[in-house]
């Protein structure tokens, strides 16, 4: 799978989860489509997919074995990265803490972390 097609399998996957796990009727920006997303967001998406593929791989495929829990702390940490990558002085809600990220939004980080692990086997 290309960065790119990664990129569209972490944003159907977040919308997925958003879908699946917000609770009431979600931001009408947390489920745009990935064509209409900024430019940046596209790239963190391939850039977070990439780093989540190659973490299975160096693992040897034993990072399968974490915890849902840490699956989606791992995505969460590589997307806090991301978003300093792309922004001097990013919102504080956007470089959340894990303690402090909805339970939602851990939910569907670790929805990602698996539908990425999903596509390697």
């Amino acid at each position: 799978m290309t960065q790119a097609e990664g990129a569209r399998l972490f944003r159907e996957s977040w919308i997925a989860g958003v879908r699946e796990h917000f609770p009431g009727e979600p931001k009408p920006g947390y489920v745009t489509p990935r064509e209409e997303t900024p430019q940046w967001e596209r790239e963190a998406a391939g850039a977070v997919y990439e780093q989540v593929r190659q973490f299975l791989e160096l693992s040897g495929g034993h990072a399968s074995r974490l915890t849902r829990e840490q699956k989606g702390r791992y995505v969460a940490t590589c997307w806090i990265a991301q978003t300093f990558r792309h922004f001097e002085d990013p919102k504080p809600g956007y470089v959340a803490d894990w303690a402090d990220l909805p339970d939602w939004q851990k939910e569907t980080g670790a929805d990602i972390f698996e539908a990425i692990e999903k596509t390697l086997n």
